[in-house]
């Protein structure tokens, strides 16, 4: 009995919501067949009514009547249940008709050929359509896609560059880095202060761009200077860090004008004052890991000299051992607490020193990093010279490993 105009709507219908509640689970092939069910039992117009609800085209949807058919009747072997297509059906893949594509691309993309005359890469950047340029000019009919895809199965994804080339090491860079886990050790089990310092990055201060992104309303970025071209009379920022190895607290000293000796030591002294005073009132003797230049190298006069003072008005011995040369990135002061104001302060503009200083007070990790900033706003002379009638009066003991990296300043007014 033929269908009304609305039987057929509604039976369509039924066969759109039918297929869209199984449509997520169904394969290629079940879902052709189950649109050929369908449009056998719907009757006549059956394949454009399936055609309409599940969005198939009349072509897949008859082959699929054909092949329920034959399998029925046992002419046609059924398909394996892990497949969809017979063996060979569907697209040939792109080097199976080109079977030289494969080969071309990984030559383009080794690393030994950029600057090799024959690659006609030469120096520009691979980008997949530079690629696939090269590659149709060697002949090939290909297009970025698929050297996305081929660049894949090949194992090459997008690398960035890696930091971890030190240049020549010191045949005693080892022994030295032991040298200093001792000095450590020993210095706090006698309860006695262990500090890491060193200078952070340089930060220009003003409505510069700052680099990561912080979350704000949607197109609606923080506006910043188009231009940051260095310039002699903008202001700069200078954070001198002191971290206490034994606690997870820190201090930080904002200068602006140079990172001298002179500004390194008056840190020194100004977190023992407000942080290290309170935590060690017995401390016999403190200890300094610093890095092997900078305004505290092992090679600056002023920083002894400075060093000298602070230890005549702290009246104890200064210990001193630097990390030997190319290994700043191993002090521990950069990964504990350089690292995290940098998280912290990612994506906002450093416009004045106060933003500076309270970002920098602000910054604290799950481990529970304390941090203290406050502006040094002293000027300390740049190129500053130290004689060597002034060098005579440090009371510095050279050890007996690298006197030049590890040595004791004592007191010269006991």
């Amino acid at each position: 009995m033929a269908k009304s105009m609305s039987q057929r709507k509604e039976a369509e219908v039924a066969i759109q919501e039918r297929f869209a509640r199984l449509n997520d689970s169904l394969s290629e092939r079940s879902r052709r067949l189950f649109a050929a069910s369908e449009a056998m039992a719907f009757g006549f117009g059956g394949v454009a009514a399936v055609s309409r609800a599940t969005g198939m085209s009349s072509a897949t949807i008859r082959k699929g009547i054909q092949e329920s058919q034959a399998i029925a009747s046992g002419k046609l072997e059924a398909l394996a249940t892990t497949r969809s297509r017979r063996a060979g059906g569907g697209r040939k893949k792109a080097i199976d008709k080109d079977p030289t594509l494969l080969t071309d691309l990984q030559e383009l993309v080794e690393s030994t050929t950029r600057g090799d005359p024959e690659c006609s890469l030469l120096w520009t950047a691979r980008s997949l359509r530079n690629l696939a340029l090269a590659l149709q000019q060697r002949g090939h009919d290909v297009k970025k896609n698929t050297v996305a895809r081929l660049l894949k199965q090949l194992g090459y994804s997008l690398q960035g560059n890696k930091k971890c080339l030190e240049g020549a090491q010191h045949p005693d860079r080892n022994a030295q880095f032991e040298h200093i886990n001792e000095m450590v050790r020993a210095q706090l089990q006698a309860n006695d202060p262990a500090i890491s310092v060193d200078t952070k990055k340089k930060e220009v201060v003003g409505s510069y761009k700052n680099s990561g992104r912080e979350l704000r309303p949607k197109q609606d970025p923080e506006q910043v200077q188009a231009y940051d071209f260095p310039d002699e009379d903008q202001p700069k920022a200078v954070p001198y860090g002191v971290y206490d190895l034994a606690e997870t607290e820190a201090w930080v000293s904002v200068g602006i004008s140079h990172d001298t000796g002179e500004f390194a030591v008056e840190t020194i002294r100004t977190w023992f004052k407000e942080m290290g005073s309170p935590l060690y009132p017995d401390a016999s003797s403190l200890l300094i890991i610093a890095d092997g230049g900078g305004s505290n190298g092992y090679r600056l006069r002023l920083w002894k000299v400075e060093l000298q003072t602070l230890a005549n008005q702290l009246q104890m011995p200064i210990k001193v051992c630097h990390l030997p040369p190319g290994t700043s990135k191993w002090n521990k002061i950069e990964h504990r607490l350089f690292s995290f104001i940098t998280q912290n302060w990612r994506g906002k503009p450093l416009v004045t020193h106060q933003v500076i200083v309270e970002l920098i007070a602000a910054t604290t990790t799950k481990a529970g990093l304390r941090v203290e900033c406050r502006l040094d706003e002293r000027t300390y002379a740049k190129g500053r010279r130290i004689s060597d009638t002034q060098m005579a009066e440090v009371n510095l003991v050279p050890e007996a490993f690298h006197g030049e990296w590890n040595y004791t300043i004592h007191p010269t007014n006991p």
